[in-house]
């Protein structure tokens, strides 16, 4: 296989520049301070004051993930400081093994693997280095949140009666654990009725990595049709993707899968379709 050339070099050290700029709309220098900190020092005080810093800013307006338009902005938001700050992590993960590959003059970018290995390895000392680690989840939030009342592929569900959220331990079926957090940003942009918002991070006993977040309880009146899915989703972009399947859509900047009536439901109050789950990532 080929070497890059110099000049390919150079110009994929300048697209590395511009994405790690996009990161937080502010000059390169503030952000190479947070990877070298990373770097250097671990999540040491001084991280985590840097990571904070960048989180606030984000969450006061300040600054932006250019990643995400303005309506994402505000699903980012919603999903809360603990998610901006593990997406801020993962973020450096994936950046260190890509210019780690460059290094080594390889034109074979890590696999995804690689970058979900890393990703998880560095959000779990980032958190608990912050105190959002959880080592027995189950446990703890079974006594402090309620049962668990439903288990999926994607999460494990708690509730206690009477209460107006649920707690959920949502596990990875994407590529890599920052496109994960992504898809939480994205389901709050697209379903802002049902948000959720990461309080922490646990590996539970099944062994899966899995972030635990918060998201309003809702009450089922009746599974949704496939014409009222498509309704739904037709105000919001999205048209039927054509496999034959029913529940995957999509739309100019996404695509939405997996939604199924045991995801897309009809609220007792509102009277209208609801999605408390789905698969959702952008087009690349």
């Amino acid at each position: 296989m080929n070497t890059l050339t110099p000049e390919e070099k150079q110009n994929l050290m300048a697209d590395m520049r511009s994405y790690d700029e996009s990161l937080s709309g502010r000059a390169e220098l503030d952000l190479a301070s947070l990877y070298a900190s990373i770097q250097d020092k671990g999540f040491s005080l001084d991280t985590i004051q840097i990571i904070d810093n960048y989180t606030n800013d984000i969450l006061n307006g300040k600054t932006n993930l250019t990643q995400f338009n303005q309506a994402e902005h505000a699903g980012l938001c919603c999903a809360g400081e603990m998610l901006i700050g593990a997406y801020l992590v993962c973020c450096y993960a994936r950046t260190s093994l890509t210019t780690s590959s460059d290094a080594s003059a390889s034109q074979i970018s890590p696999a995804n693997w690689q970058i979900d290995e890393l990703q998880e390895q560095l959000v779990t000392q980032w958190a608990e280095a912050r105190g959002v680690w959880y080592s027995n989840a189950e446990q703890e939030i079974e006594s402090e949140y309620g049962s668990m009342i439903a288990q999926g592929a994607e999460a494990k569900v708690f509730y206690q009666n009477g209460d107006t959220s649920v707690i959920k331990l949502r596990t990875s079926i994407y590529a890599t654990l920052g496109r994960a957090l992504e898809s939480i940003v994205l389901h709050n942009t697209l379903f802002p009725e049902t948000p959720m918002n990461v309080i922490g991070f646990t590996r539970d006993t099944d062994g899966l990595f899995r972030t635990i977040c918060t998201q309003p309880y809702v009450t089922c009146k009746r599974l949704a049709t496939k014409s009222e899915i498509d309704a739904m989703v037709s105000i919001k972009g999205f048209l039927d993707n054509g496999d034959g399947r029913g529940v995957n859509y999509i739309g100019k900047r996404l695509l939405l899968e997996d939604m199924h009536p045991a995801n897309v439901f009809v609220d007792v109050q509102s009277d209208q379709p609801i999605c408390i789950d789905c698969i959702v990532k952008f087009k690349r």
